[in-house]
């Protein structure tokens, strides 16, 4: 059975709830993040990175958010979670996954955690470093929001609903707390927001982790 390593809220939503689309047997671990349980020598024989998520598949041990989606999307083609290999869809998806990846995610890392590139007690550093980012990431959201804009797009791939759709709406989640609009203040993005709440995969993998209000 798939064993899904979790914490609430962190990078791990994304293959949860792709695991309730998937409809596959699956478990969550609990990764004590309280009790630096990412820390322990027996999650870092997992994911010496000592990062969540973490995913076991039988022999295999994969960590890396975006690797996960792609590996879950691909040992279950008929979910059609991925564009067909070779298509300028699939090209495109892997864009928008990469940028994800390492343009929104790494920025938000540096939101929350700036304090681990400065000295300690520099709080006007921190203030700094939080400035930027948000300025950073409101373009992101921007370019987001005029692509859903783009032909009236229900889902980041046009029509079909991908691995793309809950790793954005995990993104938009972690920039609730923004003192200059947060993703729930551009038009097309909280409409896909409020959108990807009507799936049941949604619904179950919130309920399970318990998120607190506001949910983005």
């Amino acid at each position: 059975m798939i064993t899904l390593h979790y914490a609430p809220g962190n990078a791990s939503f994304t293959p949860h709830v792709l695991l309730h689309e998937l409809g596959v047997p699956f478990q969550l671990q609990l990764v004590d993040r309280a009790n630096n349980a990412h820390k322990s020598a027996a999650y870092l024989a997992l994911n010496p990175n000592g990062l969540i998520p973490v995913l076991v598949d039988g022999d295999l041990v994969l960590y890396e958010t975006a690797a996960i989606c792609l590996h879950l999307a691909d040992t279950h083609p008929e979910a059609g979670l991925m564009p067909a290999l070779g298509s300028n869809d699939r090209a495109q998806a892997y864009k928008w996954l990469m940028w994800l990846t390492n343009t929104v995610q790494a920025n938000v890392i540096h939101y929350y955690y700036g304090h681990r590139m400065l000295d300690e007690g520099n709080a006007s550093g921190l203030a700094q470093i939080k400035a930027h980012v948000q300025a950073k990431l409101g373009d992101c959201l921007q370019q987001l929001d005029q692509h859903l804009a783009t032909e009236g797009r229900p889902w980041m791939l046009g029509k079909h609903y991908s691995v793309l759709d809950p790793y954005v709406w995990m993104a938009c989640r972690w920039t609730r707390g923004f003192s200059d609009k947060p993703a729930r203040d551009y038009v097309q993005l909280r409409a896909f927001l409020e959108r990807m709440l009507e799936r049941a995969a949604m619904q179950r993998a919130i309920a399970s982790e318990e998120l607190s209000q506001p949910l983005f």
